[in-house]
Protein backbone atom coordinates (compact mmCIF):
# COMPACT_ATOMS: atom_id res chain seq x y z
CA UNK A 1 0.00 0.00 0.00
CA UNK A 2 1.39 3.36 -0.79
CA UNK A 3 1.40 6.14 1.48
CA UNK A 4 -1.43 8.13 0.04
CA UNK A 5 -3.34 5.07 0.63
CA UNK A 6 -2.08 4.54 3.71
CA UNK A 7 -3.23 8.36 4.69
CA UNK A 8 -6.85 7.94 3.22
CA UNK A 9 -7.36 4.51 5.39
CA UNK A 10 -5.98 6.54 8.72
CA UNK A 11 -9.69 7.37 9.60
CA UNK A 12 -10.73 3.81 9.47
CA UNK A 13 -7.67 1.59 10.67
CA UNK A 14 -6.28 4.50 13.08
CA UNK A 15 -2.65 3.79 11.99
CA UNK A 16 -0.68 4.07 8.51
CA UNK A 17 -1.15 0.76 6.84
CA UNK A 18 2.46 0.34 5.04
CA UNK A 19 4.48 -2.80 5.52
CA UNK A 20 7.44 -2.81 7.68
CA UNK A 21 10.52 -4.44 5.66
CA UNK A 22 10.77 -7.60 7.99
CA UNK A 23 14.94 -7.14 7.84
CA UNK A 24 15.24 -3.74 9.40
CA UNK A 25 15.99 -3.28 12.75
CA UNK A 26 13.22 -1.10 13.98
CA UNK A 27 14.94 -0.31 17.60
CA UNK A 28 18.32 1.28 15.59
CA UNK A 29 15.86 3.08 12.64
CA UNK A 30 13.29 4.44 15.41
CA UNK A 31 16.70 6.09 17.67
CA UNK A 32 17.80 7.57 14.26
CA UNK A 33 14.49 8.89 13.16
CA UNK A 34 14.75 10.24 16.82
CA UNK A 35 17.51 11.86 16.43
CA UNK A 36 17.30 13.36 12.99
CA UNK A 37 13.93 14.73 13.87
CA UNK A 38 14.22 15.52 16.86
CA UNK A 39 12.16 13.64 18.10
CA UNK A 40 10.71 12.35 22.25
CA UNK A 41 9.38 9.42 22.48
CA UNK A 42 6.84 9.11 26.00
CA UNK A 43 5.54 6.10 26.86
CA UNK A 44 2.97 4.65 29.76
CA UNK A 45 3.76 2.10 32.02
CA UNK A 46 0.84 0.13 30.26
CA UNK A 47 2.59 -0.13 27.05
CA UNK A 48 4.70 -3.43 25.69
CA UNK A 49 7.97 -4.21 27.32
CA UNK A 50 9.54 -2.98 23.98
CA UNK A 51 8.31 -0.06 23.86
CA UNK A 52 9.07 0.98 27.60
CA UNK A 53 12.53 0.16 26.62
CA UNK A 54 13.04 2.60 24.12
CA UNK A 55 10.94 5.40 25.00
CA UNK A 56 12.90 8.51 26.32
CA UNK A 57 10.48 8.81 29.51
CA UNK A 58 8.16 5.90 31.12
CA UNK A 59 5.48 6.99 33.66
CA UNK A 60 1.92 7.48 34.71
CA UNK A 61 -0.24 10.11 33.48
CA UNK A 62 1.07 13.02 36.03
CA UNK A 63 4.35 12.04 35.14
CA UNK A 64 3.97 12.24 31.29
CA UNK A 65 1.88 15.27 31.42
CA UNK A 66 4.85 17.68 33.09
CA UNK A 67 7.28 15.61 30.81
CA UNK A 68 5.56 17.07 28.10
CA UNK A 69 5.03 20.05 29.37
CA UNK A 70 8.99 20.47 29.87
CA UNK A 71 10.37 19.01 26.65
CA UNK A 72 12.21 21.15 24.35
CA UNK A 73 11.96 18.68 21.08
CA UNK A 74 9.83 19.32 17.79
CA UNK A 75 7.98 16.14 17.76
CA UNK A 76 6.42 14.82 20.56
CA UNK A 77 5.55 10.38 19.95
CA UNK A 78 2.99 9.52 22.75
CA UNK A 79 2.94 6.04 23.04
CA UNK A 80 0.02 5.90 24.82
CA UNK A 81 -3.66 6.70 24.07
CA UNK A 82 -5.58 9.36 22.66
CA UNK A 83 -6.25 11.67 25.24
CA UNK A 84 -2.58 11.45 26.77
CA UNK A 85 -1.31 12.59 23.26
CA UNK A 86 -4.66 15.57 23.41
CA UNK A 87 -3.48 16.79 26.73
CA UNK A 88 0.56 17.27 25.37
CA UNK A 89 -0.65 19.13 22.31
CA UNK A 90 -2.63 21.42 24.56
CA UNK A 91 0.65 21.88 26.43
CA UNK A 92 2.53 21.90 23.19
CA UNK A 93 0.40 23.71 20.63
CA UNK A 94 3.55 24.94 18.29
CA UNK A 95 5.08 21.39 18.16
CA UNK A 96 3.84 18.16 16.38
CA UNK A 97 2.39 15.09 18.87
CA UNK A 98 1.92 11.76 17.00
CA UNK A 99 0.05 9.08 18.47
CA UNK A 100 0.95 5.60 16.50
CA UNK A 101 -2.60 4.35 16.66
CA UNK A 102 -5.45 6.82 16.62
CA UNK A 103 -7.75 4.29 17.25
CA UNK A 104 -5.45 3.74 20.96
CA UNK A 105 -8.71 5.41 22.50
CA UNK A 106 -10.23 5.22 26.53
CA UNK A 107 -12.86 3.24 28.04
CA UNK A 108 -13.10 5.93 31.02
CA UNK A 109 -12.61 9.23 28.32
CA UNK A 110 -15.34 7.72 26.48
CA UNK A 111 -17.75 7.32 29.47
CA UNK A 112 -18.08 11.04 29.65
CA UNK A 113 -19.63 12.67 25.78
CA UNK A 114 -19.03 16.22 26.08
CA UNK A 115 -22.41 17.25 25.12
CA UNK A 116 -24.24 14.98 28.23
CA UNK A 117 -21.41 15.91 30.96
CA UNK A 118 -22.03 19.43 29.61
CA UNK A 119 -25.96 18.69 30.28
CA UNK A 120 -24.84 17.33 33.62
CA UNK A 121 -22.73 20.23 35.19
CA UNK A 122 -25.77 22.93 34.34
CA UNK A 123 -27.53 21.05 36.75
CA UNK A 124 -25.10 21.50 39.67
CA UNK A 125 -24.76 25.09 39.31
CA UNK A 126 -21.63 27.02 40.96
CA UNK A 127 -19.97 23.74 41.96
CA UNK A 128 -16.53 22.89 41.44
CA UNK A 129 -15.74 20.35 38.71
CA UNK A 130 -12.41 18.52 38.95
CA UNK A 131 -12.05 15.86 36.10
CA UNK A 132 -9.83 13.01 35.66
CA UNK A 133 -6.70 13.31 33.35
CA UNK A 134 -8.35 10.19 31.40
CA UNK A 135 -11.08 12.67 29.86
CA UNK A 136 -11.32 14.59 26.14
CA UNK A 137 -10.18 17.91 25.79
CA UNK A 138 -14.06 18.95 25.53
CA UNK A 139 -14.10 17.73 29.23
CA UNK A 140 -11.32 19.32 30.26
CA UNK A 141 -12.33 22.70 28.67
CA UNK A 142 -15.83 22.33 31.22
CA UNK A 143 -13.52 20.88 33.71
CA UNK A 144 -11.75 23.71 36.40
CA UNK A 145 -9.03 21.71 37.51
CA UNK A 146 -7.92 18.39 36.54
CA UNK A 147 -6.37 15.85 38.44
CA UNK A 148 -4.17 12.29 37.93
CA UNK A 149 -4.91 9.10 40.37
CA UNK A 150 -1.38 10.32 41.76
CA UNK A 151 -2.31 14.05 42.82
CA UNK A 152 -5.98 13.69 43.07
CA UNK A 153 -6.66 13.82 47.07
CA UNK A 154 -4.21 16.39 47.03
CA UNK A 155 -6.51 18.57 44.36
CA UNK A 156 -9.84 17.62 46.57
CA UNK A 157 -7.81 19.37 49.66
CA UNK A 158 -7.03 22.22 47.65
CA UNK A 159 -10.74 23.24 47.34
CA UNK A 160 -12.61 25.34 49.95
CA UNK A 161 -14.40 23.62 52.33
CA UNK A 162 -17.38 25.55 51.36
CA UNK A 163 -17.05 24.36 47.74
CA UNK A 164 -19.21 21.67 46.36
CA UNK A 165 -17.43 19.54 43.86
CA UNK A 166 -18.41 16.90 40.90
CA UNK A 167 -16.08 14.76 39.99
CA UNK A 168 -15.79 12.84 37.03
CA UNK A 169 -15.51 10.17 35.22
CA UNK A 170 -14.05 7.86 37.11
CA UNK A 171 -16.86 6.56 40.10
CA UNK A 172 -14.24 4.43 41.48
CA UNK A 173 -11.81 6.74 41.69
CA UNK A 174 -14.41 9.29 42.95
CA UNK A 175 -15.93 7.02 46.01
CA UNK A 176 -12.06 6.33 47.12
CA UNK A 177 -11.36 10.30 47.17
CA UNK A 178 -14.61 10.52 49.11
CA UNK A 179 -13.54 8.27 51.93
CA UNK A 180 -10.20 9.31 52.32
CA UNK A 181 -10.82 13.27 52.14
CA UNK A 182 -14.49 12.92 54.10
CA UNK A 183 -15.45 15.95 51.31
CA UNK A 184 -19.26 14.87 49.35
CA UNK A 185 -18.58 14.70 45.77
CA UNK A 186 -21.50 14.20 42.99
CA UNK A 187 -19.66 11.82 40.93
CA UNK A 188 -20.41 11.10 37.11
CA UNK A 189 -20.92 7.76 36.49
CA UNK A 190 -18.44 6.30 34.24
CA UNK A 191 -15.68 3.51 34.62
CA UNK A 192 -12.04 1.91 33.34
CA UNK A 193 -13.21 -1.48 31.72
CA UNK A 194 -9.52 -2.71 32.77
CA UNK A 195 -10.07 -1.79 36.13
CA UNK A 196 -13.35 -3.13 36.72
CA UNK A 197 -12.29 -6.81 35.37
CA UNK A 198 -10.50 -8.17 38.55
CA UNK A 199 -12.06 -11.13 40.28
CA UNK A 200 -12.73 -10.83 43.91
CA UNK A 201 -12.97 -14.43 44.52
CA UNK A 202 -9.42 -15.99 42.20
CA UNK A 203 -7.58 -12.65 44.61
CA UNK A 204 -8.64 -14.47 47.89
CA UNK A 205 -7.55 -17.94 46.33
CA UNK A 206 -4.00 -16.08 45.02
CA UNK A 207 -3.70 -14.84 48.48
CA UNK A 208 -4.59 -18.51 50.56
CA UNK A 209 -1.44 -19.54 48.09
CA UNK A 210 1.07 -16.90 49.11
CA UNK A 211 -0.36 -15.75 52.28
CA UNK A 212 2.71 -13.13 52.74
CA UNK A 213 2.21 -11.30 49.31
CA UNK A 214 0.86 -7.97 49.69
CA UNK A 215 -2.29 -6.90 47.66
CA UNK A 216 -2.13 -3.76 46.06
CA UNK A 217 -4.46 -1.81 43.40
CA UNK A 218 -4.80 0.95 41.65
CA UNK A 219 -8.07 3.24 43.32
CA UNK A 220 -9.99 3.38 39.80
CA UNK A 221 -10.57 -0.24 40.80
CA UNK A 222 -14.07 -1.52 42.76
CA UNK A 223 -14.41 -0.62 46.26
CA UNK A 224 -14.25 -4.78 47.22
CA UNK A 225 -10.92 -5.07 45.55
CA UNK A 226 -9.90 -2.13 47.51
CA UNK A 227 -11.42 -2.99 50.94
CA UNK A 228 -9.13 -6.31 50.83
CA UNK A 229 -5.95 -4.49 49.86
CA UNK A 230 -2.74 -3.64 51.99
CA UNK A 231 -1.84 -0.51 50.00
CA UNK A 232 -3.59 1.78 47.47
CA UNK A 233 -2.10 3.90 44.65
CA UNK A 234 -1.62 5.36 41.38
CA UNK A 235 0.56 3.66 38.63
CA UNK A 236 3.85 5.17 39.92
CA UNK A 237 2.47 4.74 43.79
CA UNK A 238 1.92 1.47 43.25
CA UNK A 239 5.62 0.99 41.26
CA UNK A 240 6.99 2.49 44.31
CA UNK A 241 5.57 0.32 47.11
CA UNK A 242 7.01 -2.65 45.12
CA UNK A 243 10.47 -1.32 45.46
CA UNK A 244 10.55 0.19 48.37
CA UNK A 245 8.31 -2.46 50.45
CA UNK A 246 10.11 -5.22 52.56
CA UNK A 247 7.96 -7.28 51.54
CA UNK A 248 9.00 -10.13 49.04
CA UNK A 249 5.34 -11.26 47.32
CA UNK A 250 2.69 -9.31 45.50
CA UNK A 251 -0.47 -9.24 43.88
CA UNK A 252 -1.03 -6.72 41.87
CA UNK A 253 -4.60 -5.13 40.49
CA UNK A 254 -3.99 -2.57 38.07
CA UNK A 255 -3.46 -2.87 34.15
CA UNK A 256 -0.53 -5.52 33.51
CA UNK A 257 1.75 -3.54 31.75
CA UNK A 258 3.82 -2.34 34.81
CA UNK A 259 5.18 -5.43 36.04
CA UNK A 260 7.70 -5.07 33.44
CA UNK A 261 9.26 -1.72 35.02
CA UNK A 262 8.64 -3.46 38.72
CA UNK A 263 10.44 -6.14 37.40
CA UNK A 264 13.38 -3.73 36.49
CA UNK A 265 13.42 -2.06 39.63
CA UNK A 266 12.63 -4.98 42.57
CA UNK A 267 14.11 -7.82 40.34
CA UNK A 268 14.13 -9.70 43.60
CA UNK A 269 10.40 -9.72 44.04
CA UNK A 270 7.90 -12.07 42.93
CA UNK A 271 5.64 -10.33 40.78
CA UNK A 272 1.40 -11.85 40.60
CA UNK A 273 -1.44 -10.40 38.12
CA UNK A 274 -4.32 -9.97 39.88
CA UNK A 275 -6.99 -12.13 38.03
CA UNK A 276 -10.06 -10.89 35.78
CA UNK A 277 -13.48 -12.18 36.11
CA UNK A 278 -12.74 -13.71 32.58
CA UNK A 279 -11.89 -17.37 32.49
CA UNK A 280 -10.85 -17.39 28.75
CA UNK A 281 -8.06 -14.74 29.46
CA UNK A 282 -4.91 -16.69 28.31
CA UNK A 283 -2.53 -14.06 30.26
CA UNK A 284 -4.34 -14.34 33.86
CA UNK A 285 -3.89 -10.64 33.86
CA UNK A 286 -5.74 -7.61 33.10
CA UNK A 287 -4.61 -6.08 29.87
CA UNK A 288 -6.13 -2.52 28.08
CA UNK A 289 -6.75 -3.32 24.19
CA UNK A 290 -6.32 -0.02 23.22
CA UNK A 291 -2.88 0.59 25.39
CA UNK A 292 -1.72 -2.37 23.37
CA UNK A 293 -2.72 -1.25 20.24
CA UNK A 294 0.87 0.85 20.00
CA UNK A 295 3.84 -1.68 18.64
CA UNK A 296 7.78 -1.03 17.61
CA UNK A 297 6.40 -0.83 13.88
CA UNK A 298 3.68 1.63 14.27
CA UNK A 299 5.99 4.11 16.47
CA UNK A 300 8.88 3.32 13.53
CA UNK A 301 6.14 4.03 10.60
CA UNK A 302 4.92 7.61 12.46
CA UNK A 303 8.20 9.01 13.08
CA UNK A 304 9.17 8.14 8.88
CA UNK A 305 6.18 9.92 8.14
CA UNK A 306 5.07 11.98 10.64
CA UNK A 307 1.74 10.76 11.18
CA UNK A 308 -1.00 10.26 12.62
CA UNK A 309 -1.16 13.68 13.95
CA UNK A 310 -2.87 14.92 17.04
CA UNK A 311 -4.35 18.58 16.91
CA UNK A 312 -6.62 20.28 19.01
CA UNK A 313 -8.94 23.00 18.00
CA UNK A 314 -7.52 26.48 19.43
CA UNK A 315 -10.14 27.70 21.10
CA UNK A 316 -10.80 24.68 22.68
CA UNK A 317 -7.06 24.38 23.71
CA UNK A 318 -6.71 27.36 25.22
CA UNK A 319 -10.23 26.69 27.10
CA UNK A 320 -8.64 23.28 28.07
CA UNK A 321 -5.22 24.98 28.96
CA UNK A 322 -6.42 26.01 32.34
CA UNK A 323 -7.51 23.29 34.18
CA UNK A 324 -4.36 21.17 33.19
CA UNK A 325 -2.09 24.36 34.04
CA UNK A 326 -4.14 24.14 37.66
CA UNK A 327 -3.43 20.58 38.24
CA UNK A 328 0.49 21.33 37.11
CA UNK A 329 0.53 24.41 39.36
CA UNK A 330 -0.58 22.06 42.18
CA UNK A 331 1.62 19.46 41.49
Amino acid sequence: MDLKKAIETLPEKGYLDIPVPGNIDLVKEINRLRKEKNAVILAHYYQVPEIQDIADYVGDSLGLAQAAAKTEADIILFAGVHFMAETAKILNPDKKVLLPDLLAGCSLAESAPADKFEAFKKQHPGYVVVSYVNTSAAIKALTDIVCTSSNAEKIINSIPEDKKIIFAPDKNLGAYLIKKTGREMVLWDGVCEVHEQFSLEKILKLKEAHPDAKIIAHPESRDYILNIADYIGSTSGLLKFVQESDAKEFIIATESGILHKMAQVAPDKVLIPAPPEDDDNSCACTECPYMKRNTLEKIYLALKYELPEVNVEEELRKKALVSIERMLELS
